[in-house]
């Protein structure tokens, strides 16, 4: 089984539908395992209608809670106890892409944050970063978190127009490679992603950054 883990700088910044264009492309299962906040949908709902995946490929969450707010807090406002033992990567034939919660430093519990997961699965991950103003901080940070806990990372994927400088400096000043930049897309659906992630996303060997 191989597996991508992606997460992002921030909440908000169309992880998601990266995800459901890199499962697609890989004919992968998707795993979100902690939703917060299901109105109207949750994430896998929105990864199930842009993939195009058959359902048995979108895989349930571990934990899937009703408030929109940080895993820790959606968890004690519903009155959830989180568990690392039930966020084991699920075993799956051929790839899996499995989805974060927010950015990289949000936290599941008081004593876990989502990268110290990703640390603990030892997976390679994809950041999604913007790229409007503020994204090299937030980049930046974000790829020093993940180093050091010592995860792997497979590379950064930008969001959104196109920035040159941006997208030129942070893989530079971070030593990482950039998996190139998904545009804004409107419409969105199953055929625009998969043909501007074909158009856009370079995906040479993801698993062995």
């Amino acid at each position: 089984m191989s597996v991508l883990v992606v997460t992002g700088t921030d909440t908000g910044i169309g992880k998601t539908v990266f995800a459901a264009g890199l499962a697609a492309a890989l004919g992968a299962h998707y795993w979100k395992p902690i939703q917060a906040g299901v109105e109207p949908d949750g994430d896998k709902e929105e990864v199930a209608r842009l993939s195009g995946l058959p359902a048995a490929q979108i895989l349930p969450e571990a934990y899937r809670l009703a408030t929109p707010a940080s895993p820790h807090l959606a968890a004690r406002i519903d009155g959830v106890t989180i568990a690392l033992d039930r966020l084991a990567l699920p075993q799956v034939d051929g790839p899996l892409v499995v989805e974060g919660a927010g950015g990289v430093l949000v936290p599941i519990s008081e004593t876990l944050s989502m990268a110290d997961l990703f640390a603990h699965w030892g997976q390679p991950v994809i950041l999604c970063a913007r790229t409007a103003l503020g994204t090299i901080n937030h980049s930046l940070l974000s790829i020093e978190a993940l180093r050091s806990r010592g995860v792997p990372i497979a590379g950064i994927a930008f969001i959104g127009e196109a920035h040159a400088e941006n997208e030129r400096i942070i893989p530079l000043l971070a030593g990482v490679r950039s998996l190139g930049r998904l545009p804004l897309l409107d419409p969105l659906s199953p055929a625009t992603l998969a043909q501007a992630f074909a158009a856009h996303i370079r995906l040479s060997d993801p698993f062995n950054g």
